[in-house]
Parts: structure tokens; C-alpha cells; sequence
């Protein structure tokens, strides 16, 4: 019968006989009598399965796991359309635990949650392998369950699980079935989003801020858990694991409420009565990026009536105006560009000066800004050292002006 160190080594796992220590002679606990669940035989071998089912009401913290249609404006951010095409019930949301934090062709996933939309509500099934040799039948399950699907949803799943879930059907010499899915990974939409309100944006914190959830006390910290799964192989113990099942079980349906919540902020952020104007300000700037240039204004706007960090604010004053700027609506810009250069903005005094000397050829005004740029720049000094390398530039705007003023006899 193959020892635990063999049965690691057929996944790839390099371990030196100290790093194993023997088994202890500890009662067995299997998983089955500890998380209910059913066998499936997979024709090249057994997994377990866990799975529950969430109805279509079900509320997640304040927030439901259903989204009616599939944003397109999810799609357009992911980068490509084809993604609001598909029926939700397409989409997968992808969880993993594996036997290391750092990936590598050693590093294995020895849980899978995956939980996809039903006419009912929400289908979550959870793959385990009780062995390392049960690893094909864990991914030949786990393709079988991904077949209806198109679009994968997870959280760090591009730079993680998908990578590692690929090698594993490689090192099957099986092709992977993700290599033709779509992807939205909503940890970089999370950091988008949240990197001016939460210092954190992990899932966890995301949770507890964003869907104002919280986990029992069965919840366990991540780090924990290859642990947990290597003592359960040397002692057959599944006790512990009841945890981990939990853990896995609730990431992926905080997959499911986050990506909810997110398409409400961004396609309605205006109905979102619970929204922090932090957060308005973020889905303004991801909208611009996108193109969505209308609403984009319409939130910086309502942005710039509230109260708001002061960087934040001078940001929004900055962006409002470039993109009123961009429409050619100068009359709309200009107060901002006086608003912003009574903060000492220095791109505000660039802008009226510019305008001033091209657009209308109010050459006394564009050399008043000009100077006062300059003035600005030399009180400001060492303070402010980004302005200073723009000080040459508006040198020579004032040399070009004071050449027209006096050609022009003014």
C-alpha cells in the first residue's frame, strides 16, 4: 500500500522523510461522517462531494447572490462583451484550497468550490479528495460540473486557481477545461474600487465592509488550512476539515453577492442609498476609463457637492474638468479650473493660461495666470517639487506672451 510521503510524491510534492512525521495512532474520523456528502465514482476513481443549494431569495449580509442578467458594464471592464451575452446561469464562481499558498507544479488543490446559478437558486458543490491519488477523479468531476459553464468568477483566480488547476490537468496529460472560459476577477475590481476607503480589499474584508456579512465561529484564517489537510492525511482526522468546508463554502458565495453588489454600483450607482461618496468617486473614474463619459460627469458632479478627502476631491476637480475640456464645453470648465487653482492646483493655472491665450486671445489674462503659476511655484518651492520641474514651461509661456502683448501693441 503506498505510504502518504508516495502518495504526495505521485502530485509532485517534494518531501524529505523529516517533514512527515509518522502517523499517530489517533482514532479515524472520516470525512463522510463529518461533512454530509455523497461518493462519486468517476470511472477513474472516487471523490466526495459536498454540495448545498441557496434559494433565490437568499440574502448574503444585506446582499442577494442573483443577478438578473449579466452586467454589461462587468463585461466591458473584464474586457470582453461576450461575457454579457451569456445567460448567468453560464457563470461558475471558483474557489480552491490547496496544499500551498505559494503555487508551483508542487502545490495542489485538494478542495474545489464551485457554485453556479440554477432556476432555484444557488448550486453549490464543493470536490474533495480523501487521498492524493484521488486527484483525477476531483478534476474529471470538476470538469463534468463546469460543461454548462462559460465565464469563470473568482477572487485572485487569474494569477491563482486557474493557473494551478491548469497544471494539474496538465500533469494528467489531460487538457484543461478552463482554457477556453472567460474570466472576471473580482479582486482587481475590488482594488479599483476600494483602494481609497479600505486599506485591506480581501475577500474577507470585503465581506464584513462592502456586503456587511459575517462568518461564525467556525470560520478559519487561510493560512491555516494546508496545515489542517496534511494532519488530516497523517492521522485521518477529518474533524478539522469541517472548518476548511466552511471557509471554502463561504468564499464562493461571497463571490456570488460581491459580484452583485458591484454590478448595482456600477450600472445604477445611483440608486445605491448605502454607497460611500469615496466609493461614487472610484466607480466615476472606472466609468471614464471605460468610456461611459456622461455618467462619469454626473458622479463626479455629485462628488464635488459632498463632503470628500481633500485629494480626492482636487482629483475629481482635475478629471471633471478634462473631460468638459475634451467635450470642448469651456464654459462648464473654466469655474472648475478657477475653483481648482484657488486650491493651488497647478494644472488649473496651465489650463487658464492655455485658454486664455488660445482660445479667446485674452492675452492679458493668460499671462494674469501665468504669473501667478510662477509665483505659486517659487512660494511653494521644495514643497511641491513636481511643480517645479513644470516652472521652465511656464517661463516660456510668459517670454511667448510678453512677445505677443508687445507686438500687438498692448
Amino acid at each position: 500500500m503506498p505510504t502518504l510521503s508516495d502518495r504526495l510524491k505521485s502530485l509532485g510534492v517534494k518531501i524529505g522523510t523529516k517533514d512527515l512525521p509518522p502517523p499517530t495512532a489517533s482514532k479515524s474520523y472520516p470525512v463522510e461522517d463529518i461533512v454530509a456528502g455523497r461518493f462519486l465514482d468517476t470511472g477513474n476513481g472516487i471523490t466526495y462531494l459536498i454540495e448545498e443549494d441557496f434559494p433565490v431569495d437568499y440574502i448574503y449580509g444585506q446582499v442577494g447572490l442573483r443577478i438578473a442578467t449579466t452586467p454589461r458594464i462587468i463585461a466591458e471592464w473584464a474586457g470582453d462583451l461576450k461575457i454579457a451575452e451569456q445567460n448567468p446561469e453560464t457563470l461558475v464562481f471558483l474557489d480552491t484550497e490547496t496544499s500551498g499558498l505559494a503555487g508551483g507544479t508542487g502545490t495542489f488543490a485538494f478542495l474545489v468550490g464551485a457554485g453556479r446559478y440554477t432556476k432555484e437558486g444557488f448550486h453549490l458543490v464543493q470536490f474533495f479528495m480523501r487521498d492524493p491519488l484521488e486527484e483525477p477523479a476531483l478534476l474529471l468531476a470538476l470538469e463534468d460540473f463546469l460543461a454548462p459553464c462559460q465565464t469563470i468568477v473568482s477572487f485572485n483566480g487569474k494569477s491563482f486557481d486557474v493557473p494551478l488547476l491548469n497544471t494539474r490537468y496538465t500533469l494528467q496529460g489531460w487538457k484543461s477545461p478552463f482554457k477556453n472560459f472567460y474570466h472576471v476577477d473580482l479582486l482587481h475590481l475590488a482594488r479599483r474600487l476600494w483602494r481609497d476607503r479600505l486599506p485591506s480589499r480581501t475577500l474577507a474584508n470585503l465581506e464584513v465592509q462592502i456586503l456587511h456579512a459575517s462568518r461564525t465561529d467556525e470560520e478559519i484564517p487561510g493560512w491555516m488550512i494546508p496545515e489542517i489537510y496534511f494532519n488530516y492525511l497523517r492521522e485521518g482526522d477529518a474533524r478539522p476539515l469541517k472548518r476548511v468546508f466552511y471557509h471554502n463554502a463561504m468564499d464562493v458565495v461571497s463571490l456570488a453577492a460581491l459580484l452583485n453588489h458591484t454590478s448595482s454600483l456600477l450600472e445604477e450607482p445611483f440608486n445605491q442609498q448605502s454607497s460611500e461618496i469615496i466609493d461614487m468617486a472610484a466607480v466615476a473614474r472606472l466609468l471614464e476609463d471605460l468610456g461611459r463619459i456622461e455618467r462619469a460627469a454626473e458622479l463626479y458632479e455629485t462628488c464635488l457637492k459632498a463632503e470628500i478627502p481633500e485629494d480626492i476631491y482636487n482629483d475629481t476637480l482635475f478629471r471633471l474638468s478634462m473631460l468638459h475640456k475634451h467635450n470642448n464645453n469651456y464654459p462648464a470648465a473654466i469655474p472648475l479650473w478657477e475653483q481648482a487653482a484657488a486650491r493651488r492646483r497647478i494644472f488649473a493655472y496651465e489650463e487658464l493660461a492655455k485658454y486664455f491665450e488660445h482660445h479667446t486671445q485674452e492675452l492679458g489674462l493668460a499671462l494674469k495666470w501665468t504669473h501667478e503659476a510662477i509665483d505659486f511655484i517659487d512660494s511653494s518651492g521644495l514643497a511641491n517639487p513636481a511643480s517645479v520641474l513644470l516652472k521652465p514651461e511656464f517661463q516660456h509661456r510668459l517670454q511667448r506672451l510678453q512677445r505677443k502683448i508687445s507686438a500687438h501693441g498692448k
